[in-house]
C-alpha cells in the first residue's frame, strides 16, 4: 500500500530515488534485511511512477482525440 508521502512525489523525485533504490541493491554490500527493505521501497517508488506515466498517457491520449475531433470536426464544415 503507498502511503500519503509516496502519492505526494511527484514524478522526478520518485525516479531518482528509485534509481539510487536500484544503484545500492546493485553495489550489494547491504544485508538481507536492508536489501529487503529496499527492494519493497523500489516497488512503491516503481508504482508511484507507474500512476504519474499512466496519468500523462490518459492525458496524452485525450488531447489527442480532442484534436482529432477538431480536425474531422473543421474539414466536414468545410466541404
Amino acid at each position: 500500500m503507498t502511503s500519503k508521502v509516496d502519492e505526494a512525489l511527484g514524478y522526478e523525485q520518485a525516479r531518482d530515488e528509485l534509481i539510487e533504490v536500484v544503484r545500492r541493491l546493485e553495489a550489494g554490500g547491504t544485508s538481507l534485511e536492508e536489501s529487503l527493505a529496499l527492494w519493497e521501497r523500489g516497488e512503491e517508488l516503481a508504482k508511484v511512477c507507474r500512476r504519474w506515466l499512466e496519468g500523462a498517457r490518459k492525458r496524452l491520449d485525450a488531447a489527442l482525440a480532442e484534436e482529432e475531433d477538431e480536425t474531422e470536426g473543421g474539414s466536414a464544415g468545410s466541404e
